[in-house]
């Protein structure tokens, strides 16, 4: 069967450096962290440090009444996400419903502020003080299903769950069911809010999340000599994708994707695959692509690895292609990471600029990447955007300009 060619025609980004694609675009391209000291815990477990969303309500996107009744935040965030998205695509509910509508969505973590809720609710009050919704909307399972009904899409949902590189894997999967025909549109994504007391204390305990809120804005310094470990933060990012033929304006065609696992030994040790089969799969040769979404987490032994995979993948060429990671600007919002990153990716290629890679200051020679602490003006075509995820698990996309 003849693989139809798909193209995202709606983003919708819901994070720390802007709500909707124009305010992310312009947050995005400022040189600016956005990581603030979190202050939400009890003082004795210690000093955290965030990127997360003030003022986020859920009501300036869809009527309350069409609320599901105590969504998770990273469900509403998912919400309001495909309320964007749809939106920039300039696509009624009336047409979705005519179609074989999929719509394809999850987060990494569950939602541990109902889980501490209820938890804490039958520990202090027997079976009275349990929540009995708890069950459904702490489950990242209900994602996709909850946008569908609060929507009315009247579409078959999936929700995914793998570990950070859980929107790019939502993606993927959702642009090979229209690709192959079997879905006529998706929607699809990744969100995630996990700033509560778990699971934060325990990203803490194995050094995912720094111990100080000194100078918090520069904690985060993806590929920088000086970086110590990554911050945590929320958000979303959904998208609408449609078959090349469809009449709307596409920002970039989903070309290739691809995932795997790190051997037991190898720390990002899969990612290489991740990427050769992606690029694989979009039918070029590594020499085409000309800018790199990289995962970047500002971790002091994942950066390395990354970097270590995407030379074995590019070789002498890796300091030419010019690479940006995000997260020194939004932090890691794990399962939205890739989806935020796939976003930041499109609007760059439509726009030829590429955001800085915030907080990058020292170059470090086991990072050999061409970064800019500023925008560039890069006139690009393919990109490839890289996932990594607790577990070992790894994802690449390769996003092709339209």
């Amino acid at each position: 069967m003849k693989r139809r060619r798909v193209k995202i025609t709606g983003i919708g980004p819901v994070t720390p450096a802007g709500i909707g694609r124009e305010e992310f675009w312009k947050g995005i391209l400022e040189p600016v962290s956005r990581i603030r000291p979190f202050r939400k815990l009890a003082p004795e477990l210690g000093h955290f440090v965030a990127a997360y969303i003030d003022d986020f309500k859920i009501g300036n996107f869809i009527p309350k009444d069409d609320v599901p009744k105590a969504a998770a935040r990273h469900t509403l965030f998912a919400i309001a996400a495909t309320v964007l998205a749809i939106r920039d695509a300039g696509i009624s509910i009336a047409e979705f419903r005519q179609k074989n509508t999929v719509v394809i969505a999850g987060a990494c973590v569950m939602d541990f502020d109902g889980i501490i809720r209820t938890v804490e609710g039958v520990t202090n009050r027997g079976l009275r003080g349990a929540l009995s919704r708890a069950i459904y909307t702490t489950n990242a399972a209900t994602i996709a299903a909850s946008i569908s009904d609060a929507l009315g899409l009247e579409a078959r949902s999936m929700s995914v769950q793998s570990s950070c590189c859980t929107g790019m894997d939502a993606v993927g999967h959702a642009a090979r069911l229209v690709a192959s025909g079997e879905a006529d549109i998706a929607i699809c994504g990744g969100t995630d809010s996990p700033l509560y007391r778990c699971p934060l204390v325990e990203l803490r305990a194995v050094g995912m999340t720094p111990d100080t809120v000194e100078n918090a804005e520069k904690l985060n310094r993806p590929f920088d000599l000086w970086r110590t470990t990554g911050v945590v933060s929320e958000g979303a990012s959904m998208f609408v994708i449609e078959p090349e033929s469809s009449e709307r304006q596409g920002y970039s065609f989903v070309d290739g994707y691809a995932y795997a696992n790190d051997p037991i030994d190898r720390l990002c040790g899969g990612m290489a695959q991740a990427m050769i089969m992606a690029i694989a799969d979009a039918g070029i040769r590594p020499i085409a692509v000309d800018a790199i979404s990289a995962w970047g987490p500002g971790h002091r032994l994942i950066d390395a690895a990354e970097a270590r995979e995407l030379q074995a993948v590019f070789g002498r060429d890796l300091g030419l292609i010019p690479a940006v990671s995000i997260k020194g600007a939004v932090g890691n919002p794990l399962g939205a990471a890739p989806a935020i990153q796939m976003a930041a990716a499109a609007l760059s290629q439509r726009y030829s600029l590429i955001p800085p890679t915030v907080n990058w200051q020292y170059s470090d020679p086991a990072c050999p990447l061409r970064l800019s602490n500023r925008q560039v003006s890069v006139d690009h075509e393919r990109t490839l955007v890289n996932a990594h995820g607790i577990s070992g698990v790894n994802a690449s996309i390769l996003l092709s300009r339209c």
